[in-house]
């Protein structure tokens, strides 16, 4: 929060700082992001926030230009693994509005009061702050969005009244929300009643095809597809059930989000940025790796080359444990047939099969021996790791402790360090994985010219931290 620094970008209207911090102009009594087309202002009229709950709280409103509550998140609170860092990514998955900050901080192991400490300090904004920014942005979404009327609004985007709703949207947007629909101009909902249709910002650049060819190579029939550029799926939400399509286009990703309950709309698109590693900084993460010569050949033809993470991660250590040992072919074809035990899902009007879910840690457990076409000792593995995460004994949500999630997991029989790792790289969002037995990542290895000996390589991989993560991805493809 340097203030030159920060000045200087916000007069070079410099995108890449987007959701690094806010800029407020106590002069018009509004704050925007960074790169708002706006004249600069004058250097005694600025303030520097760390969020935009922060700017909210000194007064200043959200500006209509630049819109900065759709700013891409901070790729900061996406890689961190501290407390507030976990905070964070538990808010963006509404859990303060379901569980409340009694939740939140039960859910990080500390008293509300420390919590709200460690936030203030640290965000300029304690957790109600921020979770009521956030439901001021699913709220504009709503009402720009879709037909829904205010009401309806207003319970759908974590409010508990109406009048907090009216409230909250005129002192954020310093209008009604009647006038923030008509200047928006409801956008025609695609597939009728429930869907929206929105975008996901990003900080250039992003390697589609990579993202799209790395979940591609891993659909499984009846949750997930990818063709034609977009990337469909079925996810399990709070809620209920939904569908998402993701189609990757310039500075945004066009999501259409199909919801069985509006309250889903915030951790649904908490999901799939994460899904999608939107909160990135791609610069910072492709100009350490091109400092090694071995992989600047390969930054410089594919910039911007995403870490594919996940939407639930349960899902990712069933995926990881039926792919121990086994070809991503054969690994899918296990899956396929452990899928092949859930209750068949819902048709649509013409027909077709509807995108579902993956299995839960109790579905899991009542699938008999014979959908788990695996060795026994793998079949009782998943069965361990579902009644740990039944139990609460296990926690894979993005929110979760890392180096205790993955000293859980090395505990249970039947999971090593690749599983593990694998497990902290894509459900947990560390960046810093490295995955020296990999077989396919020393193949990659061999291809750039590098140490395939898992030990040597190990060694050899210090150098890309704090990027590792990012690439193992980018070993994967040059193998």
């Amino acid at each position: 929060m340097d203030f030159e620094r920060c000045y200087r970008a916000v007069d070079s209207r410099d995108q890449r700082f987007d959701g690094w911090f806010y800029t407020g102009v106590t002069s018009t009594g509004i704050y925007c992001r960074p790169s708002c087309p706006a004249v600069t202002p004058k250097r005694r009229n600025v303030r520097f926030f760390p969020s935009a709950a922060a700017a909210q709280g000194a007064g200043l409103r959200a500006c209509r230009r630049c819109r900065p509550d759709a700013a891409p998140g901070s790729p900061e609170w996406d890689v961190r693994a501290d407390v507030v860092g976990r905070a964070m990514r538990l808010i963006a998955d509404g859990v303060v509005d379901r569980d409340g900050v009694p939740g939140l901080a039960a859910r990080l192991g500390y008293t509300e009061r420390h919590l709200h400490r460690m936030l203030r300090a640290e965000m300029g904004a304690g957790p109600l702050a921020l979770a009521r920014a956030q439901r001021a942005q699913t709220a504009r979404v709503l009402i720009e969005t879709t037909g829904l009327g205010m009401a309806e609004v207003a319970f759908a985007a974590g409010f508990g009244s109406v009048r907090q709703f009216n409230d909250t949207v005129r002192e954020v947007y310093a209008t009604a929300p009647s006038q923030l629909r008509a200047a928006g101009g409801r956008l025609p909902a695609v597939g009728g009643a429930g869907t929206i249709t929105l975008r996901l910002a990003y900080r250039p650049p992003l390697h589609a095809p990579a993202l799209l060819d790395f979940l591609a190579l891993r659909a499984l029939p009846g949750v997930e597809e990818a063709r034609g550029g977009t990337y469909r799926r079925g996810l399990r939400l709070p809620h209920g059930a939904a569908e998402v399509a993701l189609t990757p286009a310039a500075g945004h990703v066009a999501a259409t989000l199909r919801l069985a309950d509006m309250r889903d709309l915030a951790p649904a698109v908490a999901r799939c940025r994460r899904l999608l590693d939107l909160d990135a900084d791609p610069e910072a993460v492709d100009g350490a790796l091109a400092a090694d010569p071995a992989l600047a050949a390969g930054v410089a033809a594919e910039p911007g080359v995403r870490l594919p993470r996940a939407v639930d991660g349960f899902e990712m250590l069933v995926r990881a444990v039926a792919t121990q040992q086994v070809s991503l072919r054969s690994a899918r074809t296990t899956l396929t047939h452990l899928l092949s035990h859930l209750p068949a899902g819902e048709d649509e009007p013409d027909g077709a099969q509807r995108l579902r879910g993956f299995v839960t840690p109790r579905e899991l457990l009542d699938v008999p021996d014979d959908g788990f076409r695996m060795p026994a000792a793998r079949r009782e593995t998943l069965r361990a790791v579902a009644r740990a995460v039944v139990d609460g004994d296990l926690d894979l949500d993005p929110g979760g402790d890392r180096e205790e999630t993955v000293r859980r997991l090395r505990e249970v029989p039947g999971i090593g360090p690749w599983t593990a790792g694998y497990v902290a790289m894509r459900a947990l969002g560390d960046p810093d994985v490295f995955l020296p037995t990999d077989l396919a990542v020393r193949r990659g290895a061999a291809v750039l010219g590098l140490p395939d000996d898992p030990k040597t390589l190990d060694a050899y991989a210090v150098r890309w931290r704090p990027w590792r993560s990012y690439t193992v991805i980018r070993l994967w493809r040059a193998a």
